[in-house]
């Protein structure tokens, strides 16, 4: 509707909604998008949809694997620090490492980011997060929304979501049915919390009296947020080239319900893993985690990734060559332990825990 009658004046902008700061937001972020650039993902910030050719990526018959997250409670540490830098990669992470366990290369990524009042350099760190994640996993960033929800979320406040979509050639494609008894259970490192138990988290720090601010007790020279805002590690590289020998039948990317609830989602009700006790370093954080919290070895490994982010399940006789590929590929591996056949056992057995 046009019309030239006066009005009270009223503005989008007075409404708590600023488009212009919208506008400056996409202007700034369009260099980072632009760095995440791959084949098959040419089309610039700014449509009405992103867009991606698979055959320009190289695929023949491929199956289209999707992912979404978010970053969980985990914000509230950026949000309570003012380090926005690297939430973003967590939030890639979430996404594209669900998609590698099941063959899948991440192709790309689309983010959500909903606030109160649009701080354009806030929001501009986040994306930067989100840029560099996507360069770690070889995708692109083809498009998003940003969404000034007044009155929904307090000033200063955010929530982010995350969606990615990959590929992988049909014959390719990770659903569970490799994996076998005698398979050997790999692990790759985490780099700490990675982006689950933040709850937990925050309930131990409140009982311990501690704020993000205080000296990390468990990393030197660091408060407690710059610790805990380590970024999850992104494992598709790594993962992308030890596909290439061959024998893996199996991934799991070890998020929300650690090791319990996570390892049986990849390998059939037949089928149980057997870990053996101290198969892999301890995390001074997990260590003080537990200390500081009384929490039990069992409740820390069915919470936490408690120091693995993957575990890869693989033929026994390339154990040795997928583990040299990966650690090739800077990776830390470690031997967890062996599927068996279940029988009336549980689904996950680890050495040493009730």
């Amino acid at each position: 509707m046009v019309t030239d009658k006066k009005t009270n004046g009223l503005t989008y902008r007075d409404a708590g909604v600023d488009i212009d700061a919208g506008n400056a937001l996409v202007d700034a972020i369009k260099p980072l998008a632009r760095a995440t650039r791959r084949p098959g993902a040419d089309s610039s910030l700014g449509g009405f949809g992103g867009l991606f050719d698979p055959k320009a990526a190289g695929f023949k018959d491929p199956v289209m694997v999707a992912a979404t997250d978010g970053v969980g409670t985990k914000l509230k540490i950026a949000l309570e620090t003012g380090k926005h830098d690297t939430v973003g990669i967590d939030l890639v992470a979430m996404c594209v490492n669900d998609l590698i366990v099941q063959g899948a290369e991440p192709l790309i990524f689309l983010d959500y980011f909903a606030c109160g009042k649009l701080t354009v350099d806030v929001a501009r760190d986040v994306v930067a997060g989100i840029s560099d994640g996507c360069v770690q996993a070889g995708c692109s960033l083809i498009g998003g929304e940003t969404a000034e929800m007044p009155g929904m979320y307090g000033d200063g406040d955010y929530d982010l979501a995350g969606f990615s979509v990959g590929a992988v050639e049909r014959d390719g494609l990770l659903d569970g049915s490799q994996v076998k008894a005698g398979d050997v259970i790999l692990g790759l490192a985490s780099s700490g919390v990675h982006s689950n138990g933040f709850s937990l988290v925050r309930k131990i720090l409140e009982t311990n009296g501690l704020t993000f601010a205080d000296p990390a007790p468990f990393a030197e020279g660091i408060t407690i947020g710059e610790a805990l805002l380590e970024p999850t590690r992104i494992y598709v590289k790594q993962v992308l080239a030890a596909f290439k020998t061959g024998g893996i039948h199996g991934l799991c990317h070890i998020t929300g319900g650690g090791f319990y609830e996570n390892l049986p989602r990849v390998y059939g009700e037949d089928l149980a893993c057997r870990i053996k006790g101290n198969s892999w370093p301890a995390l001074p954080v997990f260590e003080w985690l537990a200390k500081a919290g009384g929490i039990a070895t069992r409740e820390m490994l069915r919470t936490f990734n408690c120091g693995i982010g993957m575990a890869l399940f693989v033929e026994a006789d390339k154990t040795d060559e997928i583990t040299a590929v990966l650690e090739e590929q800077g990776e830390s591996v470690y031997r967890l332990g062996v599927m068996v056949e279940r029988g009336d056992g549980p689904s996950v057995e680890i050495e040493g825990v009730e």
